[in-house]
């Protein structure tokens, strides 16, 4: 069975349904509709209805939604957010941000929709063991911005990145761990660098996620290019499985040892190619 590929996923605000349509006609993997940081205290109610009516005259799309977060502060949107989402089949996800608790992705999960929670907080990285074992979790997802804001640190400096690293590695541990797919990368928020989504995304898959958040359109090219095997790496796979098959045990290609090992990672990335093209 192919899997749908989740290199990239585009955030639209909830307050812009016009722009939902054009999301979903870029090559974005995925689109999520932001009901949370990208709409105003006073705009959520309208973003709401906004949404619900462009589910309902839209039954045949597929997308994920950003709620607000389940806290006290937010209880109430994201209480109604919940029923929106149960309510549209269209809805194939709910992206549960400042997920802090095993609590937090149980309640969301009652609306039947695969979780997609965001660390973004200390408290959430502190609580990722019960949150990536609790039933519903689809995949871990990591909020740079906010963690960055939310540990004091200075937004774009190497020791900032530094701690972001640790974070990431937890999110790969956790993920794993509990045998979720691998997690998602955070967003970049420079729309015309694209270097800078590049070299994002890039690291991102060396280290394991399998794909990045993008807040722009013009980022899903940078990011596609990151997370699907060059065909360098395409070739070399093919030659690997091949052999494999005829020799089986370990072999050399090369002058370098070929064992299951790499038998196996030869196979994910001719797993990955095809998902992506």
């Amino acid at each position: 069975m192919q899997h749908h590929p989740q290199r990239s996923l585009l955030f639209v605000p909830g307050t812009h349904t016009h722009r939902i349509t054009k999301a979903l006609d870029s090559d974005a993997d995925t689109v999520i509709v932001d009901l949370e940081d990208a709409v105003a205290p006073a705009d959520k109610a309208t973003a709401r209805e906004a949404l619900a009516h462009f589910l309902a005259t839209s039954p045949e799309v597929s997308l994920i939604v950003r709620v607000n977060a389940a806290t006290h502060d937010d209880t109430d949107h994201f209480q109604r957010d919940l029923t929106l989402c149960t309510d549209y089949p269209a809805v194939m996800g709910i992206m549960l941000p400042k997920a802090e608790s095993a609590e937090q992705v149980t309640l969301a999960a009652r609306s039947g929709k695969p979780v997609w929670p965001l660390i973004e907080t200390a408290r959430g990285i502190t609580a990722l063991a019960e949150i990536a074992a609790t039933p519903g979790v689809a995949r871990l997802v990591l909020g740079a911005l906010d963690m960055t804001t939310d540990l004091n640190m200075e937004p774009g400096s190497a020791g900032a990145e530094s701690v972001l690293d640790h974070c990431r590695h937890q999110l790969l541990l956790h993920s794993r761990a509990q045998a979720l797919p691998p997690p998602i990368e955070s967003v970049v928020p420079e729309i015309q660098d694209l270097s800078a989504v590049s070299q994002t995304a890039k690291k991102a898959m060396e280290m394991g996620f399998a794909g990045m958040l993008c807040i722009h359109p013009r980022q899903v090219a940078a990011i596609h290019a990151a997370f699907t095997p060059d065909d360098a790496a395409l070739e070399w796979a093919q030659r690997v499985v091949a052999l494999a098959a005829k020799q089986g045990g370990a072999f050399q290609l090369n002058g370098k040892m070929i064992d299951a090992p790499v038998i196996a990672r030869a196979e994910t990335l001719i797993a990955r190619a095809a998902a992506g093209r």
